[in-house]
């Protein structure tokens, strides 16, 4: 018994041996190429300074520097001025999102107006998070990249060729092909025995089987957020607004008076150190044909809100709040979903280890489950190892609400995860399915601990853990849906010089992971616009 425990006791000093020694490898890698990336280097300019933007004009108005926003913004760049408004700050210079040895820190503290990562709680009673910083939450997520399945971009009706073209303009920027941890083979390892196959190596394709995906981190363990794409574009012809909220749209009613034309947008600080409201606007050529958009890339809880906020959406809920009715356009803040996770702890109690974003996937036969695993800090000197699973395909949808007017507080959202049986049904076969990878014989030899038994045998224990554990997986979407909210060419139904290019616009949550066609859309609607607009010169 004393030599088992002493070879035990051997390992762990080896093992925390090697951890110090990786630790200052890298601290001393980073030192000597003092980020090799040259992150930031060829921005546009930064500034959050309303006053250097407050009564000017641009072409284009992007509402959101987030994962949509900045490859839509650089993209309009190449021939049109545009103006980004980002609620948060600069991700440049921030260890918390450049560092993947902090990865999953934003989450453990935020704050209510300042702090990268802004927290909410669904009236499911849900905790999650939405990014508050340039490059939105492609600089708080776990960098994992996969496109989405063909199926899926058939199905919405986008051109194919476009599609291919954006997702590698996007992968030849600020994607990756990871060096697996050891903890990520593992749960390689571990998915596999657990009949999750074929075994197809690294792909970015949303595939069945198990598989490495890409990553935002490079070889040096820095993060590459959509807000990198900025410098892909004309930097003459943007300027970023930081730390400024969009409080509404600014509209004034055509000749006709029966469709309502975009001005511009009002903002404010978002730090609340004033109440004082500034405004920017879209220039308007003498040709009406030629004007551009204000383009909401909030995301799925703030594009449906500013919409709600400026007058559009179910007219009841506006006279609620003294909203002036613009359009009783009764789509926004419908279809809203988010993917019901649930993760089971493969570790027996808290540790201390390097944080590990996901690097490797497990999608089923039928692509309804998506399985990843990672290492999470809880505080900043303890962290759980999570394998966690989603439903890809939910029946439950909700609703978003507002809660006020204030447009730097949350909106009011509900989910209803699991209402519907089907969705419960299927839970109950994620958490069987978590159960074989946690008790494979990979996780738990590395784990150094013994094999358990199931301890839920019966569809009702299932049941009630499903619900009791139900959680998200970050992958919400929807409140302002092609068809209902906004055409196929992502305008705003009887609205002009309006469009909404983000999440929000999601039926489904595509592939793996939604971030990665999320990205391609920006770059994609982008592209599609600048044609539009080059056809209606010629026309002219």
């Amino acid at each position: 018994m004393e030599t088992g425990r002493t070879r035990m006791e051997l390992t762990l000093i080896i093992y925390r041996y090697v951890l110090f020694t990786a630790f200052l490898f890298l601290v001393l890698v980073k030192l000597s190429h003092s980020f090799p990336s040259t992150q930031g280097k060829n921005l546009p300019y930064l500034t959050s300074d309303v006053e250097e933007v407050s009564g000017k004009s641009f072409d284009y108005i992007v509402v959101g520097g987030g994962t949509a926003g900045c490859p839509l913004a650089a993209t309009l760049s190449e021939r049109f001025s545009v103006l980004v408004i980002e609620r948060g700050g600069s991700p440049y210079g921030n260890p918390l999102v450049s560092d993947k040895m902090y990865y999953g820190f934003p989450l453990i503290q935020p704050d209510e107006f300042s702090s990268v990562a802004q927290s909410f709680v669904s009236k499911d009673g849900v905790e999650s998070h939405r990014g508050r910083v340039l490059g939105g939450s492609s600089a708080i997520n776990g960098g994992f990249y996969s496109r989405a399945s063909d199926d899926f971009v058939k199905t919405v009706g986008w051109d194919e060729e476009l599609v291919k073209e954006a997702y590698e303009w996007v992968e030849s920027n600020i994607v990756f092909k990871p060096e697996l941890t050891i903890w990520q083979s593992v749960v390689e390892l571990g998915l596999l025995e657990a009949g999750i196959l074929p075994y197809n190596g690294f792909s970015m394709e949303h595939i069945e089987g198990t598989k490495i995906g890409g990553t935002l981190f490079d070889e040096y363990g820095i993060r590459h957020t959509s807000a990198d794409l900025l410098e892909t574009g004309n930097p003459e012809n943007i300027i970023v607004l930081l730390n400024a909220t969009v409080k509404n749209i600014i509209f004034h009613v055509n000749g006709k008076g029966n469709e309502s034309m975009v001005r511009g947008v009002r903002f404010i600080k978002s730090d609340g150190s004033t109440s004082q409201t500034y405004e920017a606007y879209l220039n308007q050529p003498e040709n009406s044909s030629s004007w551009g958009d204000v383009i909401l890339s909030a995301g799925a809880l703030g594009s449906p809100q500013i919409l709600l906020l400026s007058g559009i959406g179910p007219e009841k809920h506006l006279r609620n709040f003294g909203i002036p009715l613009v359009l009783d356009l009764k789509g926004v803040g419908k279809e809203m979903k988010d993917n019901p996770g649930i993760a089971l702890l493969a570790d027996t109690k808290p540790t201390h280890r390097f944080p590990d974003a996901p690097q490797v996937a497990g999608i089923t036969k039928d692509m309804k489950f998506i399985v990843e695993g990672g290492i999470v800090p809880i505080s900043f000197n303890a962290t759980r190892m999570p394998i966690a699973i989603k439903l890809a395909f939910p029946e439950s949808k909700g609703t978003l609400e507002l809660n006020s007017t204030d447009p730097r507080q949350n909106p009011a959202v509900e989910f209803h995860y699991l209402e519907k049986e089907k969705d419960l049904e299927e839970c109950t076969k994620m958490v069987q399915l978590l159960n074989k990878i946690a008790g494979s014989r990979s996780v738990v030899l590395f784990l150094g601990k013994e094999r358990q038994n199931n301890l839920m045998s019966s569809q009702d224990e299932l049941r009630n853990f499903c619900k009791k554990n139900v959680r998200t997986y970050y992958h919400y979407h929807g409140g302002s849906t092609v068809g209902s909210v906004v055409d196929d060419d992502y305008k705003v139904h009887g609205i002009k010089g309006l469009r909404v290019i983000d999440g929000s616009t999601f039926l489904e949550s595509p592939g793996t992971n939604p971030m990665a066609t999320v990205l391609m859309l920006g770059r994609y609607q982008g592209i599609k616009i600048v044609r539009e607009r080059q056809n209606t010169s010629v026309k002219s």
